[in-house]
């Protein structure tokens, strides 16, 4: 394998919790500017793989390599996030009172200290950056508004905003469009589609249509082992997918 262009690298990776394998020699290789998208029935190893690359478990055994020479099983959450690898849980967490601006800037990348942060003048560079954020997160309408008054899938977006605001090289998102509308499910297709533009991605994710609709290779996951693994249709009429996971 060239090691030129792979962006991140898990090689038999297994983590045991208790007795039970969460995930299972797992391999798996992105490539710079890629996005992924990971499925499997529940319990496949997708929240624990997620867990693994950011350094909130640590694996029993194998590698996990950022980039030619970073093993990120060596490092701690803050250094692997200083790395430039973002991540959004299913759940969005943004500071409800204040506004999309205010979260925005909250969250951007640099120097500023929390308790300065609103109070202090904002730089050109600073509202360039936020601009150019509502912009690719569809939310520039709303950037006065409370982030308490948004849509579910407005807060969605705002906390993939407040990810991007901090430059990461690596996204991975969790379930973005659970609970959303088929408009914003829409949206949440382009809009990651287009962050994969300037930065890779990986997407969890069951919602199967929404999966179609990124058209990015697929890897499917189960019992904490890759299944199955390549484009959407192939990956969807492959036997072992539907008896374990699309059970059709």
């Amino acid at each position: 394998m060239s090691e030129g262009d792979t962006l991140l690298y898990l090689d038999g990776v297994t983590v045991t919790f208790d007795g039970f394998r969460a995930l299972n020699a797992l391999s798996l290789v992105l490539e710079q500017g890629e996005m992924r998208a990971v499925i499997g029935p529940n319990g496949a190893g997708k929240t624990t793989m997620m867990d693994v690359i950011t350094g909130k478990t640590r694996p029993d055994t194998g590698k996990v390599m950022f980039g030619k020479d970073t093993d990120l099983t060596r490092l701690d959450e803050p250094a692997i996030a200083s790395l430039g690898i973002g991540r959004k849980f299913q759940k969005p967490t943004v500071f409800e009172p204040h506004t999309v601006w205010d979260n925005l800037l909250l969250a951007l990348a640099g120097d500023r200290a929390p308790r300065f942060t609103l109070f202090a003048r904002q730089t050109a560079d600073e509202k360039r950056r936020i601009e150019q954020i509502l912009e690719t997160t569809r939310l520039t309408d709303v950037r006065h508004r409370a982030a308490a008054d948004l849509s579910h899938g407005q807060k969605q977006w705002l906390e993939i905003g407040m990810l991007l605001a901090q430059e990461p090289q690596l996204l991975l998102v969790d379930e973005p469009v659970a609970g959303m509308t088929d408009a914003e499910t829409e949206q949440t297709a382009v809009l990651l589609r287009e962050i994969n533009r300037t930065r890779s991605v990986v997407v969890v994710e069951h919602d199967m249509a929404f999966v179609r609709a990124l058209d990015v290779k697929v890897t499917v996951l189960n019992e904490g082992s890759v299944l199955a693994e390549g484009p959407i249709d192939l990956v969807s009429d492959d036997p072992k997918v539907i008896e374990v996971y699309l059970g059709r």
